[in-house]
């Protein structure tokens, strides 16, 4: 496979885990944790969030449909849909990923990219053209922690197993930053997809979400203060979250908005069949390449060919 080829490759499997990354950028009776129907306080609508997230984090798994859209103007404008089956603890996902911000992103990619996470390893099947440049294997293995580890460097393998835990965040993550919101609010109870739910809403800026998103605890001081300031340079003020609960506590659909001075990237995620098995199998090692592994054994004057 040539350097070039690779590079396309790497660039289709790069764009397809920012998408699935940014997603992650969500019984009991109602009356358990606040007032279902009528308006909640914030103290009323924090328990119900709270139950919600233990439920949540209890059911391990779910079915999901995500749209995500950038607008024009901005880097991997166009729109994105993501489906198929997410699980957390452990993490895993078996998804279908479509749209012109994949296509357009990386030139020869298919229409629709297969994707699986397991065993803390990202794999991608980049199509028959990509396949025909590595040896007739369809699918690329993106193995964060193995790279890591190679390399040695203690703080590499830190960031590398957060970036693993941002690009697979489950939705009781996001019930978890809702709650750190100081504008946390019920807005009332409302229809979605046919099912009945309450509708709750909180914004935190830039700097809140980092606090209270544990993954960023790898970042260091430095890290992170210029995580900060390139946020700064981009002009993102900070994250609208709304979320609809329904009556067994489980979330039915999450929107989040991103706001920056060309325009808001929105992310509308649809859960459903919580609980349900969430079987993924890596796709067997005589169809994969590894990619770390492959550019490793690459050399330079390779670039052209």
């Amino acid at each position: 496979m040539s350097m070039s080829a690779a590079r396309r490759a790497s660039a289709g499997l790069a764009a397809a885990a920012v998408v699935v990354g940014l997603a992650g950028c969500q019984g009991g009776d109602t009356g358990t944790g606040g007032k279902a129907g009528a308006l909640q306080t914030r103290s009323e609508a924090a328990d119900f969030i709270r139950a919600a997230f233990t439920k949540t984090s209890e059911a391990k798994s779910a079915k999901v449909r995500m749209t995500v859209t950038t607008p024009p103007g901005m880097d991997d404008s166009g729109t994105v849909q993501v489906s198929g089956v997410q699980g957390w603890d452990p993490a895993v996902m078996d998804m279908v990923v479509k749209g012109s911000a994949l296509t357009d992103s990386a030139p020869g990619a298919p229409s629709q990219v297969h994707m699986v996470m397991v065993d803390d390893a990202m794999y991608m099947d980049m199509g028959a053209e990509q396949a025909a440049s590595m040896g007739g294997k369809h699918w690329m293995k993106l193995d964060f922690k193995a790279a890591a580890a190679a390399s040695g460097n203690a703080e590499m393998q830190k960031q590398m197993s957060a970036g693993l835990e941002n690009m697979n965040q489950d939705p009781s993550e996001q019930l978890a930053l809702l709650l750190e919101s100081p504008s946390l609010k019920h807005l009332g109870s409302e229809k979605v997809g046919g099912v009945q739910a309450e509708h709750y809403k909180g914004t935190l800026t830039f700097e809140e979400m980092l606090d209270a998103d544990k993954s960023a605890s790898a970042l260091s001081a430095k890290q992170r203060a210029e995580v900060l300031a390139n946020t700064k340079k981009l002009g993102i003020k900070g994250y609208d979250t709304e979320i609809w609960v329904n009556s067994e506590h489980y979330p039915v659909r999450m929107a989040v908005g991103m706001t920056m001075p060309k325009g808001t990237v929105k992310i509308r995620a649809d859960y459903s069949d919580y609980g349900a098995a969430a079987t993924v199998q890596a796709p067997p090692a005589k169809e994969t390449v590894d990619l770390f592994k492959m550019l490793g054994s690459m050399k330079p004057s390779g670039a052209n060919g």
